[in-house]
């Protein structure tokens, strides 16, 4: 057995090997917001926090992992605004990559610490390690952009 921390619970899970910490979340755990799709850490769909930092939960040994771990469903509250400003600008389309899409656009606004004037282009790089095949990617970067307009607002 090892125990991990998810979503600020200490949980107790068997791993296997070199289970991977998505099949874990997913299969042991319950937590099936993460998405399992390339399985080689090429697409996104399986973003994590680990510790605060992106992370490819398909290619990340469980056993390895030692900190928090962070799901899309521990995210829910923080990322509400960004959820709904995907929503309203259409940057959900099939909606499999969009899990891990929010995963890291909240880590890329904890980073930024929501300041006003975010670049888009700082958004394009930081997000380039999640592939979206439906939407193209302006509404995904726009939606970015105002959820850390806003917050910047709201902090002043």
């Amino acid at each position: 057995m090892q125990r991990l921390r998810i979503n600020g619970e200490q949980v107790a899970v068997e791993v296997r090997g070199a289970e991977s910490l998505a099949a874990v979340l997913r299969d042991r755990v319950g937590l099936t917001g993460t998405k399992i799709a390339c399985e080689r850490g090429e697409c996104g769909a399986c973003t994590v926090l680990v510790e605060g930092r992106p992370t490819m939960s398909c290619i990340q040994p469980a056993a390895l992992v030692a900190g928090e771990v962070e799901t899309i469903e521990g995210l829910a509250d923080e990322i509400r605004d960004l959820r709904e400003e995907f929503a309203d600008r259409g940057a959900f389309q099939c909606g499999f990559c969009t899990p891990g899409q929010l995963v890291r656009a909240a880590a890329l606004l904890r980073e930024e610490a929501a300041r006003a004037g975010l670049d888009p282009d700082v958004v394009r790089h930081q997000m380039s390690g999640n592939i979206c095949r439906c939407t193209g990617y302006q509404a995904i970067v726009a939606a970015v952009v105002d959820v850390a307009e806003r917050r910047a607002g709201a902090d002043a």
